[in-house]
């Protein structure tokens, strides 16, 4: 790899870290038309001394994660293609297999099948224990009870890879620099300036931080708090086994050989020799494993978590020294250390599962770092608080093709898009997180609990218990506290589920809730579907101070609204409009509820939870320098009273008239409850007669408390979370970040009514197209399940016949219209009501129907 050894003095984009990721994105600018694109690296290349120096490079591709998968299979296909300079693919398609040592971890294994027909994965299929020694002969299939094999799986090496990424970057403009330190990026008036390094400063317009566990350490000078948590597992590589002998590769003629030795030293011989077999995990003892030629990787997550701080973390030196790269724990590897498996040893587990390992010594054997998200999923896209500022931290070589690819078109035309269409990243953009977790505890806890269960069989619905709670409180806390509150953290906040003082309506409304004993009622109590009903019924009151609010002001607010919004917003003071915001390539960006609330003010509604805070980095990114776009989350208690009874109870703490005539729906009105000041919404997400009430904060714990005393007599119960996805389902409201995002258009949602193609809004051309639905191929569509006793969760496979034809994007029971409501998006010929489907779902095909929406109007 012929790197330029020279700094240039400018550029257009700049992107600091040349591993995987660096490498990927550079090879994608510039096969996009960019070729004034620079990397700089610490350390030599194409060997940089980070996470791909030293992983092993095996690829599992399937994951709960739809964004993950999609990565890695985008990823395989990628690699697959790359060669080294002697015609060497880089990618090796030997399969994975994940291997079940208990009940729970094959029913796990069979959701790994759903997810990868879900996600589009050729071919996941389950094995016996048979037929996984068959594939693995070194396996002893006495202690396994299966496996998950994915034919496409396989091992790339990550040096190589970027050494064949950055060839082919090269040669179409960019320039690489290595043993260039960057020591930091200077901005002016919120805008990227130039890359501060140590051997001089490059002038550019963009900057990417693609360093992976040093990105904290970077965007802390920039007073920008990332998240991304360095963390540490063990590697190990046996001395040769006998029962690999005809698998002895030599590896010293490679013409990265000298390279890579001189940074990875006597491993290089090993890590340079691909598998010829199957790579292997073993999930319930967090291990997994690959050949390296005549000897066996054995890699381990099963200890405890290793957090280093990433102020303290060393370079990546000429000298070989890596700082990826940390001294092997011998203690972690032969004890039982991790806080969920403290019965077992890593040895004691590869031991059984591999007895040609057994008595073996680990001839080479160190603790390599990866970075960890709060949730897991990358951290990527434009920085909020500085124009010219991207991220692409928190990824792994597994996924770093698709990442590479989905954010060089972020970049470049502004939707991340793989080939086969856009993808929505809402839940790995960087300005997805809160102010709280930027903080180095936070992002250390949670880092490390994050790194506890990579293996772990996890619950969607898990929430943290443990680490990091009570964080954000609404002003209702103590009340909801009163009332046995089941308590979810949602982006910090403490939101119930549902509530145990309602226990007594479960014996109301019994005969109406199905029992869920799977893995679907878990994390679930039946008082949810009590709480649905009894707002159907009579009234209740939900909390949803976390839905995000912002303001917008100024003379010009109102030409921006309608520049943001797809609907027609010219509104009178009071008026309120449902509405969507679409991003350029006419994907749906968020829904929202707008309100004019004076002359040049407006209050914007949308979701809130892990995705909210994307929405407000959008509008602001979006608007003049004239307009001002305030985050009132925090400022604003909210809650909405709502069912047949709901103006009965408001009309006993206030002398405001209520009725239709008066108080029209979508209109908006600011008045007195009791001695509280609100501004009052004629909407609900729940589909019931109800007002959304906003007061500021200090006023929010004495707003509840009037409304639960005056609706007393109308028997008003609180209710969470898990109430108001079942009432919102059933209603066909959508829920923006599962059955409404980017990769629909306003049409295949079936939202085409809030589209006035008479207005101008970011995205028309491409909403515009598809209004004649000639470029619709998939539409939404409303479908349940025809056993009316059957709960599912969602992103399980919908078929016909054994054809795989879409995903259930969100499913939640429907407790009034008696049956498990699901929402997809189908190719158009499907999405009929009355067409007959299946779902698969924790290995059983359940039949369902498209339904006409909405079931309940």
């Amino acid at each position: 790899m012929n790197a330029n050894d020279s700094l240039p003095d400018q550029a257009d984009t700049v992107i600091v870290g040349a591993g995987i990721v660096g490498c990927n994105l550079a090879y994608q600018l510039t096969d996009l038309g960019r070729d004034d694109v620079v990397v700089v690296d610490q350390g030599p290349l194409p060997t940089t001394g980070g996470s791909s120096s030293h992983a092993p490079g095996i690829m599992f591709q399937t994951s709960e994660s739809k964004i993950l998968t999609k990565f890695a299979n985008y990823s395989r296909k990628l690699y697959s293609e790359l060669e080294d300079d002697t015609g060497t693919q880089a990618y090796n398609e030997v399969g994975g297999i994940e291997v079940a040592r208990s009940d729970e971890r094959m029913d796990y294994l069979q959701r790994r099948v759903e997810w990868g027909k879900s996600w589009g994965l050729p071919n996941p299929q389950l094995l016996s224990p048979e037929e996984v020694e068959e594939k693995l002969p070194l396996v002893d299939s006495d202690v396994i009870q299966g496996g998950y094999y994915s034919p496409t799986d396989g091992q790339v090496s990550g040096v190589v890879a970027c050494a064949a990424l950055a060839r082919e970057a090269m040669d179409r403009g960019a320039k690489f620099v290595p043993h260039t330190r960057t020591h930091d990026i200077d901005t002016q008036d919120g805008e990227v300036q130039s890359v501060l390094t140590e051997n001089g400063t490059i002038e550019c317009n963009e900057v990417v931080i693609a360093t992976n566990i040093w990105a904290r350490q970077l965007g802390e000078k920039l007073d920008v708090h990332l998240p991304v948590t360095p963390v540490e597992h063990q590697y190990t590589m046996t001395e040769p086994l006998d029962e690999l002998a005809d698998n002895r590769i030599d590896v010293s003629d490679h013409p990265l050989y000298e390279n890579y030795k001189s940074v990875s030293g006597d491993k290089t011989d090993r890590l340079l020799a691909g598998p010829d077999r199957p790579i292997l995990r073993d999930q319930d003892n967090a291990m997994y494993f690959r050949t390296h030629g005549d000897s066996y990787g054995i890699g381990s997550y099963n200890h405890e978590p290793v957090v280093p701080d990433p102020q303290e973390l060393g370079g990546n030196d000429s000298d070989g020294e890596q700082g990826s790269v940390h001294e092997f724990t011998e203690y972690h590897m032969n004890n039982a250390t991790h806080p969920d498996r403290p019965d077992k040893a890593p040895r004691q587990a590869s031991n059984e599962l591999l007895p040609a390992t057994e008595g073996k010594e680990l001839e080479h054997k160190y603790n390599g770092m990866f970075a960890e998200s709060p949730n897991g999923l990358p951290v990527m896209g434009p920085v909020e608080e500085l124009e010219g500022l991207w991220t692409a931290a928190g990824i792994w070589v597994t996924h770093a093709g698709g990442a590479g690819k989905a954010l060089a078109e972020w970049m470049e035309r502004g939707v991340p898009r793989l080939p086969d269409g856009p993808i929505d990243l809402a839940h790995a953009d960087v300005n997805r997180f809160d102010a709280h977790e930027g903080s180095w505890e936070f992002a250390r806890d949670i880092g490390g609990e994050e790194y506890r269960i990579v293996y772990n069989i996890m619950h969607p619905k898990w929430v943290w218990t443990d680490h990091q709670r009570d964080i954000r409180r609404t002003p209702m806390y103590h009340s909801h506290k009163e009332l046995d509150a089941e308590l979810w953290a949602e982006a910090g906040w403490e939101e119930p589920q549902w509530f145990e003082s309602n226990a007594d309506l479960v014996a109301k409304y019994g005969d109406q809730i199905p029992d869920r004993e799977g893995w679907e009622g878990k994390y679930w109590s039946p008082i949810e579907g009590a709480e649905t009903l009894h707002v159907r019924n009579k009234v209740g009151l939900h909390d949803m101070t976390s839905f995000n609010k912002m303001e917008v002001l100024g003379d010009n607010a109102g030409e921006f609204i309608q520049y943001l919004c797809t609907n027609g917003m010219d509104l009178e003071v009071g008026d309120v409009r449902y509405t969507l915001m679409c991003n350029e390539g006419g994907g749906i960006r968020a829904d929202i509820t707008v309100t004019r609330v004076d002359d040049d003010r407006y209050l914007l509604l949308t979701t809130g939870r892990e995705v909210g805070n994307n929405h407000v980095a959008w509008v602001r990114e979006q608007s003049p320098e004239d307009v001002i776009v305030n985050d009132v989350t925090s400022n604003l208690a909210a809650m909405v009273c709502t069912g047949p009874n709901a103006r009965k109870v408001l009309s006993k703490v206030t002398d405001v008239d209520l009725s239709d005539e008066a108080f029209p729906f979508f209109t908006s009105q600011q008045f007195f409850v009791k001695n509280v000041p609100v501004t009052a919404l004629r909407v609900s997400y729940a589909g019931e007669l109800g007002w959304e009430l906003y007061t500021p904060s200090e006023y929010g714990e004495t707003l509840w408390e009037h409304l639960m005393e005056a609706g007393e007599e109308y028997d008003i119960r609180p209710y969470g979370n898990g109430a108001l996805n079942a009432l919102r389902i059933e209603k066909g409201f959508r829920l923006w970040g599962e059955d409404l995002h980017t990769e629909h258009n306003p049409y295949e949602a079936n939202l085409g009514w809030a589209v006035d193609l008479d207005t101008d809004f970011i995205g028309k051309q491409a909403v515009a197209s598809a209004a004649d639905g000639d470029n619709i191929s998939h539409k939404v569509a409303c479908v349940t399940l025809d056993d009316e006793d059957v709960a599912i969760l969602a992103n399980r496979p919908v078929l016909d016949g054994d054809e795989t034809i879409g995903y259930a994007h969100s499913a939640e029971y429907g407790y009034t219209v008696g049956a498990c409501v699901v929402y997809t998006y189908l190719p158009s010929e499907y999405a009929e009501p009355g067409i007959e489907l299946e779902i698969l779902y924790e290995g059983e095909r359940y039949d369902a129907t498209v339904r006409e929406e909405p079931l309940l109007d």
